[in-house]
């Protein structure tokens, strides 16, 4: 069970050929709550557990590509919840004009698309009121053709081994330290 969900879990081998065509094998458990099994077959849901990390880094541009290091400024919860939707909002729709603009170009890997260039292409929008209206845009924006411009390389496959966790500690316990008594004993001294 995860919470109140009942979880099933897969055991899988999962083999990976590298670029140098090095093959490293594995044993993996997935845990999923989806336990139709016709639904979601075993093996749909192995293969798509690559796209998992990315799904987890796509909240990385939030916390550093659009703060660029700043923290959010409201000092109560409400306005706290107010700007963590506004950013995800901001980044779904630049997300979504790059998709748009990777499926103009047949073939293109939505992956290759910069979300710095997107960001930046709307902050001069804002900023500049630059190419706010235009009379013939094309099927993607001014957005869309920047970062089609600049499209990123191909993403290599990324392979990272799983390692257990040491089950002893990295950072020991240190002995509380005694002050010395002001006759220079070594003993400690008095409590105060």
């Amino acid at each position: 069970m995860i919470g109140t969900n009942p979880a099933r879990i897969i055991d899988a081998q999962i083999t990976v050929t590298c670029a140098d065509h090095t093959v490293l094998t594995a044993a993996h458990r997935l845990t999923t709550t989806p336990s139709d099994t016709r639904r979601y077959p075993a093996a749909a849901l192995v293969s798509l557990y690559h796209q998992r990390w990315e799904h987890e880094s796509a909240y990385c541009p939030p916390r550093h590509t659009t703060m660029d290091g700043r923290v959010l400024r409201s000092g109560d919860r409400a306005g706290v919840e107010q700007e963590r939707w506004s950013l995800l909002t901001l980044c779904q729709l630049l997300r979504t004009a790059m998709v748009d603009a990777a499926e103009s170009r047949p073939g293109t890997d939505p992956d290759r698309c910069g979300f710095a260039i997107a960001l930046q292409t709307a902050r001069d929008q804002v900023i500049q009121a630059a190419g706010i209206i235009v009379d013939a845009t094309g099927p993607v924006g001014t957005i869309g053709r920047r970062v089609l411009a600049a499209l990123l390389p191909s993403r290599r496959p990324r392979v990272s081994t799983r390692k257990v966790k040491s089950r002893y500690r990295r950072h020991t316990c240190r002995a509380p330290v005694h002050p010395v008594s002001s006759e220079g004993s070594g003993r400690p001294g008095p409590r105060a």
